[in-house]
């Protein structure tokens, strides 16, 4: 074995889901893309990443996981890029270290194209993971790291800096924002099994499938000013209903999944409370104000599910989960050595 490979250190991540609690479309960039204001949270619902030596020139990556969905050639996987990333980066900086090739194991718990930010998640782990794997941590400054996150794509830099926060730009703008008070709130997360591209809700949206222009935007202001001045999870958990509406792309993604409406309007009734969407969709999520809660709804859920009496879009058996909305410094993270129970989840 080579000196450079007994100097990479295996090491593990957490890479968290990530939900957004408002999404408002404020314009659109030079760029093509479209400029957000969104405040988005990360939950106890994650991937694990393990990076060890490869043992060959190359980075490889070996998904695994309930779903194992096919993610393409793993060469343009955004872990595999993530590291690719990390390591130009750090030779940028004059690191002249050898920087071996990495052997990724990524365990797949988020639904993937699910508007959960897992993809950006994974990758964000990657780049963290990279640099402690190499021990060259302190090779890249944080706004060295932010950059490299924003070259790998619009949702990473929110889990490279982690918590709760305003993101806004493409995404390369995080504002950290203080956390509820109190307990932990959490959320009821429903994912048909079923795809819903990004690129055909953004061309619906830009076509002209849109809410009235500004609710979104004026409540994504407010929740955002609230949770800046201070906020106890009691009074979070009283604006659902105003962030259950708050997602500008919500219409474009039911223009382009038209029975996604049904099925949330089914799932509020069963429920009772309001059900919001992440990002582009499909997932629909419900507010709860403890896990327990949240996991007592997954059940009702499944049960309504398997006796048809709350029927599904989609060819596969959606994901459901119950999970907390993490609080206080969150973000990809070591795996502890006794994983909290932050999650139940499963399908039908």
């Amino acid at each position: 074995m080579s000196d450079a490979l007994r100097r990479v250190t295996p090491v593990v991540r957490l890479a968290p889901a990530k939900l957004n609690l408002t999404l408002a479309i404020v314009g659109r960039r030079g760029d093509g893309f479209h400029s957000l204001h969104s405040v988005m949270v990360p939950l106890g619902l994650a991937d694990r990443l393990a990076l060890a030596p490869a043992f060959a020139p190359s980075d490889r990556l070996h998904v695994t996981g309930d779903r194992v969905p096919d993610l393409g050639p793993a060469d343009r996987n955004l872990v595999v890029r993530a590291i690719g990333a990390a390591r130009a980066a750090c030779r940028a900086r004059g690191v002249d270290a050898q920087l071996p090739g990495l052997a990724a194991r990524l365990e797949k718990r988020i639904p993937v194209a699910a508007g959960l930010g897992g993809g950006s998640s994974d990758a964000a782990a990657a780049v963290d993971g990279a640099l402690a794997a190499w021990a060259v941590e302190d090779a890249l400054a944080p706004a060295d790291r932010a950059t490299v996150a924003a070259g790998l794509g619009s949702d990473v830099p929110f889990f490279l800096a982690g918590g709760w926060a305003l993101v806004e730009g493409r995404g390369e703008r995080v504002e950290p924002l203080p956390t509820p008070r109190g307990p932990a709130p959490a959320v009821l997360l429903v994912t048909p099994g079923l795809a819903v591209s990004t690129a055909a809700v953004f061309l619906a949206y830009a076509s002209g499938i849109r809410p009235g222009p500004g609710a979104a935007l004026a409540s994504s202001r407010h929740v955002a000013g609230e949770l800046a001045a201070g906020m106890t999870a009691a009074k979070f958990a009283e604006r659902a209903g105003i962030l259950a509406v708050a997602n500008d792309l919500a219409l474009a993604t039911a223009a382009v999944v038209p029975a996604l409406v049904a099925f949330r309007r089914a799932l509020g009734r069963l429920l009772g409370r309001p059900v919001g969407q992440s990002g582009s969709g499909p997932t629909l999520w419900v507010l709860y104000p403890s896990i327990g809660a949240a996991e007592a709804a997954a059940t009702r859920v499944r049960e309504a599910l398997a006796a048809d009496d709350l029927v599904a879009p989609g060819a596969r058996p959606p994901f459901v989960a119950a999970t907390r909305i993490i609080v206080g410094d969150a973000g990809i993270s070591a795996e502890p050595s006794r994983p909290a129970e932050t999650t139940a989840q499963g399908g039908t």
